[in-house]
């Protein structure tokens, strides 16, 4: 199954007064990780269809563990790998590295729904163009 590497350098903002990343951008970077990923087989996070409604991929469940403290201006890699790839959702395994240090770990379950336009969700299968790409 697919995998990614994301990265990303640690903004000052990022941090807390200890000088160390604060851990909610954790969740934060294994987000933009996914669209990136998304983004690198040629799909999007929401796709528009022709009926007005959106295929989009709102979370069921994220865990993250945290190994080593990152810093302002680490050098941070962002390895996304496809764990499990379901009727209706996709799991991801995502860890973060520093050089050979292992900063985070965690999980990411997804559902595809249909968005409509009234805010509603409804999952639905994985379509087959998605399935594809993420299967490789």
């Amino acid at each position: 199954m697919s995998s990614f590497i994301a990265r990303r350098q640690v903004k000052f903002s990022e941090t807390d007064m200890a000088g160390i990343v604060h851990f909610a951008n954790f969740y934060r970077w294994m987000e933009e990780a996914e669209h990136e990923f998304f983004r690198s087989l040629g799909l999007r996070i929401m796709e528009k269809q022709d009926d007005g409604t959106y295929i989009g991929w709102p979370r069921v469940s994220a865990s993250c563990h945290f190994d080593a403290p990152a810093r302002y201006e680490d050098e941070i890699e962002i390895r996304v790998d496809v764990e499990r790839i379901g009727f209706k959702s996709l799991t991801f395994v995502v860890e973060f590295w520093r050089d050979s240090t292992r900063l985070a770990h965690g999980r990411l379950k997804t559902a595809c729904c249909i968005c409509r336009p009234n805010g509603t969700l409804e999952s639905i299968e994985i379509p087959a163009n998605y399935r594809q790409a993420v299967a490789k």
